[in-house]
């Protein structure tokens, strides 16, 4: 049995995210946890809300709410879609838990001791009309290097550059759209990434299995240009973790606190310290999924993220953990995924494009969702959400290949049989030539699983689905039952294993549903098939009862389509 720790990018909390956010981290993670479970290793899946700087500021000033009180509401809010969606964390927290701003002190600490801190004079933009220095995030305009009109202060959400306020062509406040802005000078500190930059290029090579888009961002971080620059780690914020070191004050960082880009890594440690915290759990519990001096060393962490998220999980939170010379525990592999966009153009959380997480909920139940997105994962590049797409996965792969399955197969069986498990006579050379591709196949799929290799999982999947409905219709028990009932039976008996099998499967991907299946078939034995498929497809006995389960997924209508189309077609209201 494995140790795997398993993170996925902690979402803003300055409102609800888009299916891009979704399929870009949370749900693969989820994926591969239930998957992992299933197979029987022990799992730490963790998450958390990223509830400090400049979103969580803006977000809360437009609700009319003090920021405190609107990040708590809004973790509530996120935390429920989470659940909407069956995101399996083991423990949902927020980073602006007590626990997440002691480590982030105390992080800052040891880097200062190490000499990895520089305080440094630089020159900063002043809104006249808010009367404040503006963070990166409070400033918008033009990005220099591909003319998006809307880039941040600190990163361009078009074309992931990196960027200084500076940079912007036509800067404007984020705040009150004020093009007032004049530069002044102000103190921060300096994480020097730059003196590690020969340890993170040598680590960045022991990963030869990483995502070749996890790779090239790193290091094209790391050598274009100037090389990995030295980044700021302090704002001239209200709402964020003070800056101190350790428990100590820091003079002349009175009224600042920490950038959100350098404590909300470090929630994905504080998160387990919160879970352990949560339930009185000793310290050494979450320290041996984290420390390498007390159990870690045998944990295999892997993140999920999308790809604007790489340059700092390769970098700069990899610096903060190097840096301080402890012994915490370094990601083994990261997940990154292109993005996912919507109809023809970009999801996005800032300017309301798309169809947002409630909202899907609010039309379909979550695994009509999960599997289309993670059978259209964004791998190897840029997806696309359509409404024509979503409806034609939904109605072929759910509807017509999985749910008519299970559907021919209980109403035949209870219709000639009753509802319990036929016995019936052995089983024929069919229905050992299917046993032996679904064995193949299963092989296929748990080693697909394994390397994470998102979409090709699926189609593995759906082809395990197909070769029973192969079976099926090449059997066809309803016309071998008039002559022989016995055979029949046999092939009912396999066929009702078989929806047993699928639940089974199709867990990590829609888990709702499989445990319909489940329940229908009057089993709670959801373990893994082992060695033996042939056992596997014993799981039900003759004289077991099952049920004729609801309609397992319900087919897209055009009118449905065509109508989510128009509501979705702009902006969010």
């Amino acid at each position: 049995m494995a140790r795997i720790l398993i993170t996925s990018a902690i979402p803003y909390i300055n409102g609800i995210k888009h299916l891009g956010n979704l399929v870009g981290s949370q749900l693969p993670a989820d994926l591969y946890a239930r998957f992992m479970r299933a197979r029987g290793h022990e799992v730490l899946f963790l998450c958390a809300t990223d509830e400090h700087g400049t979103p969580a500021e803006l977000a809360a000033a437009k609700a009319g709410k003090p920021v405190a009180e609107f990040c708590a509401e809004m973790h509530q809010v996120q935390a429920a879609i989470a659940k909407g969606f069956g995101l399996s964390f083991d423990h949902f927290g927020r980073s602006s838990s007590p626990e997440n701003r002691a480590l982030t002190q105390h992080f800052a600490g040891r880097l200062a001791d190490a000499g990895l801190i520089e305080e440094v004079s630089e020159r900063q933009v002043y809104s006249n009309a808010d009367k404040r220095f503006l963070p990166d995030r409070y400033i918008e305009g033009t990005c220099p290097n591909c003319g998006y009109d809307k880039a941040r202060g600190d990163q361009c959400e078009n074309c992931t550059k990196q960027l200084d306020p500076t940079d912007l062509i036509d800067p404007r406040s984020a705040i009150s759209g004020s093009t007032d802005l004049e530069v002044r000078e102000t103190k921060h500190l300096y994480l020097r990434q730059s003196a590690l930059r020969r340890d993170l290029d040598a680590w960045i090579d022991s990963k030869t299995d990483w995502p070749v888009l996890t790779t090239s961002i790193a290091k094209k971080w790391l050598h274009d240009g100037d090389g990995l620059r030295d980044r700021g780690i302090t704002r001239d914020l209200s709402w964020g973790v003070p800056v101190k070191k350790g428990t100590e004050p820091w003079p002349g960082m009175e009224g600042k606190v920490f950038y959100v880009w350098f404590d909300a890594p470090i929630e994905y440690i504080a998160a387990a310290n919160e879970w352990t915290n949560a339930r009185g759990a000793p310290d050494a519990e979450w320290e041996r999924w984290w420390r390498t001096d007390k159990g870690a060393e045998d944990v295999r962490y892997i993140q999920f993220m999308g790809k604007d998220n790489v340059p700092f999980h390769t970098l700069s939170f990899p610096a903060t953990i190097m840096g301080s010379g402890e012994p915490w525990k370094l990601v083994d592999y990261i997940k990154s995924f292109n993005f996912l966009n919507y109809d023809g153009g970009q999801f996005s959380t800032s300017q309301g494009r798309g169809i947002f997480q409630d909202q899907a909920l609010e039309i379909l139940p979550a695994d009509y969702w999960r599997w289309w997105l993670l059978s259209h994962a964004p791998e190897n590049s840029d997806a696309e959400f359509t409404w024509e797409n979503f409806q034609a996965s939904v109605n072929k792969d759910l509807a017509d290949v999985l749910g008519n399955f299970v559907s021919r197969v209980t109403k035949f069986a209870r219709s000639k049989f009753g509802e319990t498990v036929p016995e019936g006579g052995a089983f024929g050379p069919a229905e050992e030539a299917l046993i032996a591709e679904l064995s193949r196949r299963l092989q296929t799929y748990q080693d697909l699983m394994e390397a994470m290799e998102i979409r090709k999982s699926a189609a593995e999947l759906r082809a395990i689905w197909v070769a029973g409905n192969e079976y099926l219709q090449s059997a066809a028990p309803w016309s071998v039952y008039k002559t022989d009932p016995d055979a029949a039976a046999a092939i009912i008996r396999l066929s009702l294993n078989l929806v047993a099998l699928y639940a089974v499967l199709s867990a990590p991907f829609i888990p709702d549903a499989s445990a319909r299946m489940l329940k229908a078939m009057g089993t709670s034995d959801d373990s893994w098939p082992g060695d033996d498929l042939g056992q596997a497809l014993a799981r039900l006995g003759p004289g077991d009862a099952f049920e004729v389960p609801e309609v397992l997924f319900a087919k897209i209508t055009d009118e449905q389509r065509e109508d989510w189309q128009e509501r979705f077609a702009g902006q969010r209201g």
